[in-house]
């Protein structure tokens, strides 16, 4: 209702035209999917969150787009938008290619995850790797395990495949992803 509101304010006074708006949020608690409370885990509950666009002009009303795309490509894009240069130490990219509808060839393909705190959460350290087909998850010590989901067949991720003979290639490739993503992102190497 409030979105509608602001919304409903930008077009009575004017500024609908000249206003980009720009809706996320934090990721969303689970409510027992997995067994589990909390947000902090790496399944698609948690990972995934809303980013809506109104870009008069630009945007097409009512586009779609399916490229992964990060929270971390937010500065990035309101430096484009604004017209300032964007250093070339931050990790993300812009998004105003994908809001023109012209998705850049080198875009990103999978994206990187980490969680850093274990404590009075529940939730243990881990990391991984996430594409559009297949999510690489590593828990280090103490716990030493691998998952790995198949999204495809197992978009609600229930049945890890880590360690079957047909899932070889694919660990591989992810695995090497998933350094390739952690020396990328100057990731402190497991002790």
């Amino acid at each position: 209702e409030n979105i509608g509101r602001l919304l409903d304010y930008l077009d009575k006074k004017g500024l609908a035209e000249d206003t980009v708006v720009i809706y996320s949020s934090d990721q969303g608690f689970y409510l027992g999917e997995h067994g589990w409370f909390d947000k902090r885990w790496m399944f698609d509950e948690s990972l995934r969150t809303p980013l809506l666009v109104r870009w008069p002009g630009v945007t097409k009303p009512g586009s779609e787009s399916t490229d992964m795309v990060s929270n971390v490509d937010f500065a990035e894009t309101f430096l484009e938008m604004a017209g300032a240069s964007i250093p070339s130490d931050m990790q993300g990219q812009s998004l105003v290619p994908i809001l023109k509808g012209k998705t850049p060839k080198d875009w990103r393909t999978s994206h990187y995850y980490h969680y850093y705190e274990a404590g009075g959460h529940g939730v243990p350290i881990h990391y991984g790797v996430a594409t559009k087909g297949h999510k690489l998850i590593r828990y280090p010590a103490p716990i030493d395990e691998w998952e790995l989901y198949d999204l495809k067949k197992d978009p609600q991720e229930l049945r890890s495949v880590f360690g079957e003979p047909a899932y070889a290639k694919t660990t591989r490739n992810l695995e090497k992803e998933l350094i390739r993503l952690r020396k990328e992102l100057k990731v402190t190497p497991e002790k």
